[in-house]
């Protein structure tokens, strides 16, 4: 594994493209609609997800801090290293040595780590603490079965 990655990570390496069906359009998460006639194009997942592969990594998400953010328990997160985080990406972040995804909250020159579950409090940083980005999450994967 490459010893860049956070522990626990999971590195992507790129392997064969392996294009999926994807239906051109949209189906509705409301009422049904008349079936159409609808067009097939293939697309690639890495294609989908990865901007930057070497540079991007998986992670397993753990607890309930990003509920509402839409990231629960046991998604995958897709991490990109290459990107530079800024006020309102998600990240995952190491502070004092523990992992953590946050929203990256930065005004008036103060950070702070926000969860998206108002039962958690912001992580705000004192003297002497340490917190280092390791990458922006720029897609989740989420498994229904």
């Amino acid at each position: 594994m490459n010893s860049l990655l956070p522990a626990g990570a999971i590195a992507h390496i790129p392997g064969p493209r392996m294009p999926l069906p994807q239906v051109q359009g949209t189906v509705p998460a409301g009422f049904p609609s008349p079936a159409a006639d609808f067009q097939v194009k293939r697309q690639d997942l890495n294609e989908l997800l990865i901007t930057h592969p070497a540079a991007t990594f998986f992670w397993e998400a753990r607890g309930l801090s990003m509920v509402e953010a839409g990231i629960a328990d046991g998604d995958i997160l897709v991490v990109n290293r290459a990107l530079t985080a800024k006020h309102g990406d998600i990240v995952v972040a190491e502070v004092d040595g523990d992992f953590t995804v946050k929203y990256l909250h930065r005004r008036s020159g103060q950070v702070s780590l926000r969860a998206s579950n108002q039962t958690f409090a912001p992580i705000l940083f004192k003297e002497g603490q340490t917190m280092l980005i390791c990458g922006v999450v720029t897609a989740t994967i989420k498994r229904f079965r």
